[in-house]
């Protein structure tokens, strides 16, 4: 076993600001433009598009500003919605179910396709999970029609109304983003070159081994996941572009990473941060978790099928 050196940490330290970097090129302007666009009449637009289509999911119209919200903005600014409108418990899950599978939409989707993922893949997953686990928890859940009992009170946020301040308070969320993943990828991107150095590294990919067999990735792949399932897509996604670039992952692995983080990530802060409205989160965190095996697991067979084809045909 090698020992931890002063160039472990300076190797590390400079792959997580090549990575903030990367990522920082795409986070920025595309939080800086939707942090604008909740002072246009965009926000409102949107919802009003959608409003025919909520009663689909056992929603009332009012509710499209919760989506359109959640998935342009951020979850908080789609749970603070939520808590300003009388909802029932039936309406509060379907709604955060909705939420936790597809959240912060043009931002996730865009850092996805840094690592190669074509975004159309992404969408059709996340917004397609969403609504149709949504339409079937309304036809088949026949319960829940007391109303809400939210735990704390809707937040009251800032309005502004000068051009100027909003500029300014777009620029300062973006790079307030940026420190956010900085803050999360260096130092992972430092414990992940000690662990290379110490050789510990294939070690815990081993133990992941029974978990990335499962859903058809390689072991390498690992690390990888559990950045993704603990940190979230932005941080799962910096460690995807770094062991691609050193590992020389398979377009396969990249694909069903991929896919089973866009379904289940940040699987600790994403859950906690529904528990103001007052409902069991255990139940959201298992549809999620339930969803990205059986995606992804689907996935895998089907890509191996196809290899299999292929293969015949070549032979």
């Amino acid at each position: 076993m090698r020992k931890m050196t002063y160039n472990t940490w300076k190797k590390g330290f400079l792959k997580g600001l090549e990575t903030t970097w990367d990522l920082a090129k795409i986070v920025f302007p595309i939080t800086m433009l939707v942090s604008i666009l909740k002072y246009t009449p965009v926000i409102d637009i949107l919802s009003k598009m959608l409003e025919p289509f909520m009663g689909f999911f056992g929603l009332s119209g009012e509710t499209a500003i919760v989506l359109v919200l959640g998935n342009v903005l951020n979850l908080y600014a789609g749970i603070g919605a939520m808590l300003t409108m009388g909802l029932t418990v039936k309406e509060v899950y379907i709604l955060s179910i909705m939420l936790s599978l597809s959240h912060t939409f043009i931002v996730e989707t865009a850092i996805t396709t840094k690592i190669g993922v074509k975004p159309w893949i992404v969408a059709l997953m996340r917004l397609g999970m969403g609504f149709l686990f949504a339409f079937i928890l309304n036809i088949f859940w026949q319960g829940g029609q007391e109303k809400a009992q939210y735990l704390l009170p809707a937040a009251t946020d800032q309005t502004l109304t000068a051009w100027s301040d909003i500029i300014l308070s777009a620029a300062w969320t973006g790079v307030n983003s940026i420190i956010q993943i900085a803050i999360i990828v260096i130092p992972v991107m430092i414990f992940i070159q000690i662990l290379k150095d110490i050789e510990i590294l294939p070690l815990l990919a081993k133990l992941m081994s029974p978990f990335t067999r499962l859903i058809g990735v390689s072991d390498k792949t690992g690390v990888t996941l559990l950045a993704g399932l603990l940190f979230g897509i932005a941080y799962g996604a910096g460690v995807i572009i770094q062991t691609a670039k050193e590992e020389n992952l398979s377009k396969k692995d990249i694909y069903l990473v991929s896919i089973f983080l866009v379904c289940c990530h940040a699987v600790i802060e994403d859950t906690l941060i529904f528990a103001p409205l007052g409902i069991n989160v255990l139940y959201l965190l298992l549809v999620r978790i339930a969803l990205a095996f059986i995606l992804t697991i689907t996935t895998a067979n089907f890509w191996r099928a196809v290899e299999k084809r292929l293969q015949a045909k070549s032979a």
